[in-house]
């Protein structure tokens, strides 16, 4: 009676036990049923709000949206769609909504007649590493007090038409250098690296604009490379599809690492950076006259007290705009005309009569003699059509609910 007694107890607690975990299972159950419900609702919901009243667009995916039409070259991709969508599409990306202006009157519209309501940038998540984005004149707003310091800062003293024109006989110096460097390598019957000799080029053009000295030799490949390689990474990472950008939710966990990964850049320029501040200000302590160079003019204005001042963090964010923007993109443009002017020999013959024909008997070209070499710059222009340095400008916001055409684009667009 005894053991009936104890096998009947340890029946009933193993019925409750699997009562028990039945019903925490129906519990758990019903639960997901219940969040992917309100999920589902959640979802539809964003996305009839986001396509009510916008351009059409193909159409996506639940949660994904339409990130598998990209594909690995977007800007052709979103040709393509345009073709069938029209020059103004939407594009579920993620949880992004995003509006595509692929002609030139669309992006007019944007970009001059609406310029007001679109001046916000959407910020990449990778370029918030190192507060770049809060310094950058790339990713700040225009209605931002610091980006309208540092743009009547470059405007003024770095882009004015008497500060290009001092710098005229340092154009023409480098350009002298590329010349003889690659006469030399002809004579001796070697190759020339035409993307190398032109990135230093560029880089040096730069260089001795900001600081007043090379910080690149057209025969050092390894120097020369090792700042290629710093700028060809900011530029990969960058524009890496980022899962942060679409879903930024995960944004906090970095997933893909490429905020990490453009710290290391920036830390790799801001060396070089401080390298040529540290020696400038050790200059000036020792008593030198001054380089009246833009980097004197950037560390007068770090000393100023009226709220235009300049700290470390702002310089080196300038000058990594500067270099960036100024080194790799005239090295690629270069290229990619050399590269169409051989494939296409009638064109090649046409530049080189223009040239024979206007240049004549002089050794060298003058900077005047450009606006006569019109095919040249219909050359050029065409380059830049087919092959741009950026597919893509820097995404633009939309700040408040704006019309462009038939189309009123919400907030957060």
């Amino acid at each position: 009676q005894a053991l009936h007694s104890t096998v009947h107890h340890e029946q009933v607690v193993r019925s409750n036990v699997l009562c028990t975990s039945r019903l925490t299972m129906e519990l758990f159950l019903y639960a997901t049923y219940a969040l992917l419900l309100v999920f589902s609702l959640y979802v539809l919901r964003h996305f009839a709000g986001a396509r009510r009243n916008l351009p059409p667009g193909p159409p996506s995916w639940p949660l994904i949206g339409n990130l598998l039409d990209l594909g690995a070259q977007p800007h052709r991709s979103l040709a393509r769609l345009a073709e069938r969508h029209g020059p103004l599409m939407t594009l579920r990306l993620g949880a992004l909504t995003t509006v595509i202006a692929s002609t030139a009157d669309t992006a007019r519209d944007v970009l001059q007649r609406h310029d007001a309501a679109f001046s916000a940038r959407s910020v990449s998540d990778a370029a918030r590493a190192c507060a770049y984005d809060s310094l950058s004149m790339g990713w700040l707003p225009p209605s931002s007090p610091h980006w309208r310091a540092l743009r009547k800062l470059c405007s003024g003293e770095l882009f004015a038409p008497h500060r290009l024109d001092a710098h005229q006989s340092i154009r023409r110096e480098k350009v002298q250098q590329l010349v003889s460097h690659v006469a030399r390598l002809s004579r001796e019957g070697a190759a020339v690296d035409v993307s190398r000799v032109v990135f230093t080029t560029a880089l040096n053009l730069l260089s001795c604009t900001i600081f007043s000295a090379d910080i690149a030799d057209l025969d050092d490949r390894e120097g020369t490379g090792q700042f290629r390689a710093v700028i060809a990474s900011f530029t990969e990472v960058v524009g890496l599809p980022n899962l942060s950008d679409f879903f930024p939710a995960v944004a906090p966990l970095d997933p893909q690492r490429l905020r990490k990964r453009l710290a290391a850049v920036f830390m790799r320029l801001h060396a070089i950076f401080d390298e040529q501040i540290e020696r400038r200000m050790r200059q000036r302590t020792a008593g030198e006259p001054p380089k009246d160079d833009f980097l004197d003019v950037l560390l007068d204005y770090r000393g100023l007290e009226d709220g235009r001042g300049l700290d470390r963090e702002m310089l080196r964010a300038l000058l990594a705009d500067l270099f960036i923007a100024g080194s790799d993109t005239s090295a690629t443009t270069f290229e990619w005309a050399m590269a169409e002017l051989l494939q296409n020999p009638s064109a090649m013959a046409k530049t080189r009569e223009e040239l024979a024909q206007v240049i004549g008997s002089k050794s060298e070209i003058e900077e005047s003699d450009i606006c006569r070499l019109e095919y040249l710059q219909a050359v050029v222009k065409e380059v830049f059509r087919l092959h741009p340095p950026a597919p893509f400008l820097i995404p633009r916001q939309a700040e408040a609910t704006t019309q462009v055409l038939c189309f009123p684009w919400s907030v957060s667009t």
